[in-house]
């Protein structure tokens, strides 16, 4: 069935609709319906595979900067988002390209440790939030509005270069464009020797309490106080009103844990930490985002992978919608001077290596994630931090960070990651 849209939107929705049509699919469409699907969707001059940050945030972009005028373009995914399922936070010293769609921003954060605890003052950094839902709502209107978008829903199950462009595949069928903007990840990556692969997985808790409780005005940006048995484990908390906020328990690991620890965690830190005995949860949202030093195939003929797939996530940390938004300008400058999408900038390579050495000694546990953060936080200013983090910091600001963590670890495996370097060079 079609997706229910606005009698004055001029996009065309289609569920799963099947170009050339198995024998055994249970769905079934007269021949006339078919013709139509098939002639419309012929040829696009872009496909963007995936409508989740990245696929989104560019198709914004596309819009609002006049490149999708005379354009025919495409986005296809699984599904349509109906509920909340993610939030993003992040920090930014300037309005960014979401500001009025912000859930709550924040210019005080708590750092928590067993041995460090400190209100930390992020000027001229605010750290901001974005609720999925909203995000993907105020994306659709911007793109339902523009005719030159069409959206399909439906399985994508591979992308292929071809003579003169690329094409996806939709529940078997073929969809062809000059240029595919590919966001999907087909399944875990092959490693190579030497690299890692963490997970950086969650569950959040939205709460409600009967009596005010938390202070709108400070958030908590991380809190190692909880157990560290399973790994780097930490807590955040963003509070949205004096009696909702929303809590999230987070862990840097090899592996997931039982669906019932997450609740046992997220239940302890309420109750112990926090020392809040009456709640209810309101909403849930989980997740797990890969940290690796893995080297995503950022281009492939006339496909460019974008997000997490063309590696847009900070390994050493799974901060992604800042570089989201960044490698989307890039995207958008490439395509009004060089009419194609490929001249943007990579990660500098000595960033990979700083996020290569803390995965290296996160994954070998030499040296536990809560002293790490404990000894950035408590010797850096943060506004330094959040810099670094964002990998836009200098050469000279980097080394006073690096000097004020445990130096042997860090020597230790500075040094193997750069031999490694060395190798591949």
């Amino acid at each position: 069935s079609a997706v229910h849209q606005s009698a004055n939107s001029p996009i065309r929705q289609f569920a799963n609709p099947p170009i050339r049509q198995s024998v055994n699919s249970p769905i079934r469409q007269s021949p006339k319906a078919q013709s139509a699907i098939r002639n419309y969707l012929k040829h696009y001059d872009y496909i963007i595979a995936g409508m989740g940050c990245a696929g989104l945030s560019l198709a914004v972009q596309l819009k609002k900067t006049g490149l999708s005028k005379g354009k025919k373009i495409l986005l296809v995914d699984r599904e349509r988002k109906q509920q909340n399922d993610r939030t993003w936070c992040f920090w930014e010293t300037q309005p960014g390209p979401f500001e009025h769609i912000l859930h709550r921003r924040w210019n005080h954060a708590w750092f928590h440790s067993q041995s460090f605890s400190s209100l930390l003052h992020l000027s001229p950094y605010s750290y901001k939030m974005i609720r999925g839902i909203d995000f993907f709502q105020y994306c659709m209107s911007e793109i339902e509005a523009c005719p030159e978008f069409d959206v399909i829903h439906g399985e994508v199950q591979s992308i292929e270069n071809t003579t003169n462009g690329a094409c996806v595949y939709v529940n078997g069928d073929q969809i062809y464009g000059r240029y595919i903007f590919n966001s999907i990840i087909f399944g875990k990556p092959a490693l190579n020797n030497g690299e890692y692969y963490l997970l950086q997985h969650f569950k959040g808790w939205i709460i409600r309490t009967p009596e005010p409780c938390f202070n709108i005005e400070e958030a908590t940006l991380m809190d190692f106080r909880p157990d560290q048995r399973h790994g780097t484990t930490f807590v955040y908390v963003m509070p949205l009103s004096s009696t909702e906020a929303l809590v999230e328990y987070t862990l840097f690991t090899a592996a997931l844990l039982n669906e019932d620890d997450y609740d046992i965690a997220l239940k302890n830190y309420i109750g112990e930490t926090m020392g809040i005995q009456q709640y209810e949860v309101i909403e849930e949202e989980s997740g797990v985002i890969p940290m690796t030093n893995y080297r995503f195939n950022r281009q492939n003929g006339n496909i460019l992978n974008i997000g997490t797939a063309g590696g847009r996530t900070k390994a050493s940390s799974g901060y992604t919608f800042r570089f989201i938004q960044k490698d989307t300008r890039d995207i958008i400058t490439s395509l009004t001077k060089a009419n194609h999408p490929f001249s943007v900038s990579g990660n500098v390579s000595r960033f990979n290596w700083y996020d290569s050495v803390l995965l290296n000694i996160l994954s070998n546990n030499t040296l536990q994630g809560d002293i790490i953060f404990s000894h950035l936080f408590q010797k850096n200013r943060p506004e330094k931090i959040l810099k670094f983090l964002d990998n836009e910091t200098s050469v000279p600001e980097e080394l006073r960070i690096l000097a004020t963590l445990p130096q042997w670890p860090f020597l230790k495996a500075g040094l193997f990651e750069g031999w490694k370097n060395l190798q591949r060079w």
